[in-house]
């Protein structure tokens, strides 16, 4: 009878921890094709929306990078620095109605997240329809 009490409370506990899990703080990133880790983004909230900005670049080669793709106030900004995540707004469990700026494309994407997990964030960028676009998984670092 312990067992099945400390089983249900050991559950319940985990459900609540996951539940509260934020999607503020840094975040690593990865490249889609080579999966080796490309930065880190600092994801915060502010005035009630959700921003990400590149904090780190983790490719020593790739440190003074511009935009030089991008257009309007991002255009040859440092991608070091650069907020890539524009007012995203929670929807029940994840964050949408925002846009994701890919820096070495130049691009701009609507985007939604969401956690999965804890230490997993699933980050969609797409244009106009969520089914044409892609999936990123970021994982958080502690």
């Amino acid at each position: 009878m312990k067992r099945i009490i400390f089983t249900i409370l050991f559950v319940a506990l985990t459900g609540i921890l996951s539940a509260t899990a934020q999607v503020t703080g840094k975040w690593k990133t990865f490249d889609d094709e080579t999966g080796e880790a490309k930065s880190i983004v600092q994801i915060y909230e502010q005035d009630g929306k959700i921003y990400g900005k590149v904090v780190e670049i983790l490719n020593p080669a790739n440190k003074d990078k511009k935009c030089q793709d991008c257009s309007g106030a991002d255009k040859d900004k440092p991608i070091l620095g650069l907020t890539i995540i524009k007012g995203l707004t929670k929807d029940d469990d994840e964050y949408t109605d925002g846009d994701i700026l890919d820096p070495n494309k130049g691009k701009l994407y609507s985007c939604t997240i969401k956690l999965e997990g804890k230490d997993k964030l699933k980050v969609r960028g797409y244009l106009g329809v969520s089914l044409l676009g892609r999936t990123q998984y970021w994982t958080r670092v502690k």
